[in-house]
């Protein structure tokens, strides 16, 4: 049985505004959604067919993340052309893919209508919680089962309301990523790499990432023997952060961490350059931004030496179980085809893939929600970012995967790109190999 392909396309894409162009990222639409291979077959036999839904942020401020989604799923596609075998028995399979366009209503109401409308038996979902978290509040409330990553995953379960020390109160949902505990290990592991008077200047949003941040990572870092200068929670958008950076100031803090969407970091790094602020700092640690080359380069030469952390990095020793492409060929084969620079989130939404069709295939029946999310609660698998292992926790319902320290740096000459990402530290994953030393931003 052929696998039935589907255009990024749902009720709402006549009334679809503008896109955003979003630090010269914003708007990048995946290769396969410019040219699809085919349109829905309508009136497929839902019996045996597995229809899964797969949202992301393709468009918006987040429209980073959603960059490649198009090539990755294409890759799927064509691997599962042939239709997929669960229990001895071959399904045709539907990946209808759905962008969010950053906004979390908009998140949520896909959701429904695929839940609703198009009848899927498994959501996908990927991309910071304002994508990842009302996608998984509606499957859950629908009894649908939703596999998530690339959220932090104390944002992710603190942040839709379960409790430290209660039982858990997800059933249908569970989420892939690193939390807390990874950032710290590269985090540390890095900054050692620098002397500093370990004076960090922490500037964390009022949102889930930010908040969830500031409840748990800057404790952690304190404990690990950092002084935190914590300028106090900002809200989205905010336009002016002179107050913050004269606190920085004041404080000669030696090291920057933030957990920004791409245009506030702008604007603020913007800011703390022509108020000196950039010139004092040893190291600047971006996450959430700072991911991937588009958001970067928009930065000019303000981007060189910031530091990361990275999920996924081509050189990493996996490949995917779903296509068979190695981590070198998924970022080779996606420079060749969209004449763009590879990022990390083509492994991010890989492993997604990779993961969410091993858990169909471990159920008994993948037409059957309860044997998929019981599949997905017992799930052990290596995808393309490494090992998934939902046994182990860190809560219910979540998997902890390693964070690496990675940083940009000038390409060498004769690079066809203005960058070059490097690894910089491998704590939390030792097969994963480095490349060079954290170099000062200042």
């Amino acid at each position: 049985m052929n696998a039935i392909h589907h255009t990024s396309t749902d009720a709402t894409t006549e009334s679809m505004p503008s896109r955003r162009t979003v630090l010269g990222a914003g708007g990048a639409v995946g290769l396969a959604l410019l040219n699809p291979s085919s349109i829905f077959a309508q009136g497929a036999d839902g019996a045996n067919t597995i229809r899964v839904g797969f949202i992301s942020p393709r468009t918006g401020a987040l429209a980073g993340f959603g960059e490649a989604d198009g090539y990755v799923l294409e890759l799927a596609r064509k691997s599962l052309k042939d239709g997929l075998t669960v229990g001895g028995k071959k399904y045709a399979v539907e990946i209808l893919d759905r962008d969010t366009q950053s906004d979390p209503a908009r998140a949520s109401q896909l959701a429904k209508t695929l839940i609703n409308s198009d009848k899927v038996d498994l959501i996908l979902v990927t991309s910071a919680p304002e994508t990842v978290n009302p996608v998984a509040d509606a499957c859950e409330g629908a009894g649908v089962p939703c596999l998530s990553t690339v959220t932090p995953w104390e944002a992710w379960y603190f942040g839709r309301g379960a409790k430290p020390g209660e039982p858990s109160p997800f059933k249908w949902t569970f989420h892939f990523s690193f939390g807390v505990g990874e950032f710290v290990k590269a985090y540390t592991s890095q900054w050692s790499q620098l002397s500093s008077n370990k004076k960090v200047a922490a500037l964390y949003p009022n949102d889930a990432d930010g908040n969830a941040i500031r409840a748990s990572l800057a404790p952690a870092l304190q404990k690990a023997g950092f002084t935190i200068v914590d300028a106090g929670p900002y809200e989205t958008g905010t336009t002016d952060f002179s107050a913050q950076i004269a606190k920085f100031k004041a404080e000669k803090c030696d090291i920057f961490n933030t957990f920004p969407i791409p245009p506030d970091f702008a604007t603020f790094w913007r800011q703390a350059a022509q108020q000196g602020l950039a010139k004092t700092i040893k190291i600047v640690q971006v996450a959430k931004t700072g991911l991937f080359p588009s958001t970067v380069e928009a930065l000019g030469p303000l981007g060189f030496n910031l530091s990361s952390a990275c999920y996924w990095h081509k050189t990493f020793p996996y490949k995917s179980p779903l296509t068979g492409v190695t981590s070198m060929q998924l970022a080779d084969g996606y420079e060749k085809a969209a004449n763009k620079q590879w990022n990390q989130q083509l492994g991010a939404s890989m492993s997604l893939l990779d993961a969410g069709f091993e858990a169909l295939k471990a159920s008994t029946n993948p037409k059957d929600k309860a044997s998929v999310a019981k599949a997905l609660g017992s799930l052990k698998t290596t995808t393309i970012v490494g090992k998934v292992d939902f046994t182990k926790g860190p809560v219910p319902g979540a998997c902890a995967t390693p964070l690496i320290g990675t940083q940009w740096v000038k390409a060498p000459a004769g690079s066809k790109y203005k960058y070059d990402y490097v690894i910089t530290e491998n704590a939390g994953d030792t097969a994963v190999p480095v490349a060079a030393k954290l170099l000062s931003y200042a």
